[in-house]
């Protein structure tokens, strides 16, 4: 074994023979590694750039849960959260530990959950030194005292090289990423995409936390105020949800994964930010921007011959990202942990143009959205989708969710009653028209109505006298601090009040649709949030 920090360690316990072992290279050290085994590039920003080969976003159909005496009875058993036989996986682990012994294997060890009373230890092994490398960037690191010692509650395995036989191995395909519960294991194969990793790892917390700790784990970013009062913003992929988390006016406590405690408190379960650069500019969003140099890592980026990226360059996917360490961003809370919640925002882009720019929710609609966590795909974002299309991603993050959603949203509506918290749902998305007639809502109207918000103007400018929308029966402002009025009511912005209700119709319609999964399990309270027609 080779000595390469502060302690030589082994993988023997773990089935891994005769491997090499790079124990906890610095960042720089991983991001000369990739570029030395022809792995990556360097940017002109100075970050690392890399492709991730096949998979360039998650395989949720890839995805599995060991059924097993831990999880059999708490997990929802669905076609997000799909079993996997114990002993297949016991099979199809020896595989993999086979294939990475007498390799270089970068191993790391870290933590998730910025509180100290949730810190959960976890040991990467990663065949790849750039996945070593995102470990770095998106879990908390130890300090050298921590270190010495570290002992792991979790491991993540992750082999990017390793091709699964579906026919043997009980997978589907050749790729795979399977949570362990009793073993305490995520077993990642067959693919380089490294969303993979961290959503393993947030998989897991969205179990262990409600189950065994009390706390409410969440798919979210969040901010605390000079006042310490903490905003959280929950949101799918491409609604803005880092982009409006990360204001130079509020510390950022993280961008994607969180955990609220009995004791009220919010704590990023991450060190870092994995944020979507599809358009990145450095005037639209220059705190992202700047956070990408030394130290952040590119994927599936397109460059020129001197490393100068094109962000509006989609020809390898649409999801092209960049994981950076929390400390690139200049305005961040120490340590990631934020008190007091005041602010809760639900972010959906709304591509069919109904939604109000902004509405607030009472407790039962604050559920109901919740557990239908809607946004809408656009025309040319999938193969064959034409026109915009409702998603429904149950508490904004069904594939990272192994309990029922109804589970989460109860758990959410006993805080917004216990802390008196407000809930705003923000429309990212279109105005004036559907996708394709309208445009988008733009960054500056819905960063001045979240500021309105969360400073209490929203409320003193309106007194409590929202107008009701007809169909969905949300609160909408009738004004807005710096907020041109007509902004703010969709029907108006159309001008076309046939169509628009036409279009409200089929949204609603299908929300009712999409709800009629949770229906059985959903108390009179949530049923009441839903649309009135």
């Amino acid at each position: 074994m080779v000595d390469t920090n502060t302690k030589s360690i082994s993988l023997n316990s773990l089935g891994i023979k005769n491997a090499t072992i790079r124990y906890q290279l610095t960042s720089d050290e991983l991001h000369n590694e990739t570029i030395k085994k022809g792995q990556g590039k360097e940017s002109s920003l100075g970050a690392l750039a890399v492709n991730t080969g096949e998979f360039t976003g998650r395989s949720p159909m890839d995805r599995f849960i060991v059924k097993d005496d831990v999880t059999k009875d708490e997990v929802w058993w669905s076609d997000i959260n799909l079993p996997f036989d114990s002993d297949k996986f016991d099979a199809l682990y020896t595989k993999v530990a086979d294939y990475l012994s007498n390799k270089e294997i970068f191993v790391r060890d870290s933590y998730a959950c910025a509180d100290e009373n949730y810190k959960l230890n976890i040991r990467n092994v990663n065949e790849y030194p750039w996945c070593n490398m995102f470990t770095h960037n998106m879990f908390l690191r130890p300090t050298e005292e921590e270190l010495k010692d570290f002992s792991p509650e979790w491991t993540v395995v992750n082999a990017p090289g390793f091709m699964a036989n579906p026919e043997e191995d009980g997978t589907r395909q050749h790729n795979f990423a399977i949570l362990n519960f009793k073993k305490k294991i995520v077993l990642i194969g067959g693919t380089g995409y490294t969303g993979e990793i961290k959503k393993g790892i947030f998989s897991a917390l969205n179990f262990i936390l409600p189950v065994y700790k009390n706390a409410l784990p969440m798919h979210c970013s969040a901010n605390v105020g000079k006042e310490g009062d903490t905003a959280i913003f929950f949101g799918l992929s491409g609604t803005g949800k880092t982009t409006l988390s990360t204001d130079p006016e509020r510390s950022l406590i993280g961008d994607d994964e969180h955990g609220w405690t009995a004791e009220n408190t919010v704590f990023n379960f991450e060190g870092g930010c994995y944020a979507k650069v599809i358009n990145l500019s450095q005037e639209q969003e220059p705190e992202i921007y700047g956070a990408i140099r030394k130290g952040a890592i590119l994927e599936n980026v397109i460059m020129d011959e001197n490393g100068v990226v094109d962000f509006a360059d989609t020809s390898i996917t649409q999801n092209t990202r960049v994981s950076y360490p929390i400390y690139h961003i200049d305005n961040i809370q120490k340590p990631s942990i934020g008190k007091n919640p005041k602010n809760i925002f639900f972010l959906t882009a709304d591509a069919f143009g109904v939604l109000p720019p902004i509405s607030k929710l009472n407790p039962g609609q604050a559920a109901y959205h919740f557990i239908s966590g809607y946004t809408a795909k656009v025309a040319g974002t999938e193969a064959g989708v034409t026109e915009p299309q409702p998603s429904f991603s149950a508490c904004f993050g069904a594939p990272f969710m192994p309990l029922h959603p109804t589970r989460y949203a109860e758990m959410l509506s006993a805080k917004m009653k216990e802390t008196g918290v407000n809930v705003w749902l923000v429309n990212t998305g279109w105005t004036g028209g559907p996708y394709g007639v309208g445009s988008r809502m733009k960054l500056k109207y819905t960063r001045a109505m979240i500021t309105a918000a969360m400073d209490g103007s929203l409320e003193a400018a309106n007194k409590g006298n929202y107008h009701v929308h007809s169909m969905f029966g949300l609160e909408q402002p009738r004004t807005c601090p710096n907020v041109p009025t007509e902004v703010l009511s969709p029907r108006r912005s159309w001008n076309n009040d046939e169509g628009y209700y036409k279009t409200a119709q089929k949204l609603t319609d299908s929300f009712k649709e999409n709800f009629k999964q949770f229906e059985d399990y959903a108390n009179e309270e949530i049923m009441a949030g839903g649309p009135l027609v």
